[in-house]
């Protein structure tokens, strides 16, 4: 993760399960969108991509 990423949300949410859910907000500049990506490739998690979502939109986005 590069130092100018800002982790500006972090959520974790378990409710007993062997797995829990993390809802995490970075802060990426545009310019660096496409080395985000790879990132989150190399990361071996599944994700995804909330950015587009409506309630995010309304609730989140500033």
């Amino acid at each position: 993760m590069r130092p100018n990423w800002n982790i500006s949300l972090f959520h974790y949410r378990n409710q007993g399960a062997d797995y829990g859910r993390i809802l995490v907000g970075l802060q990426v500049p545009e310019s660096e969108a496409e080395e985000f990506a790879q990132f989150l490739t190399t990361l071996g998690y599944p994700y995804v991509e909330e950015t587009a979502n409506p309630v995010y939109r309304t609730f989140l986005q500033s």
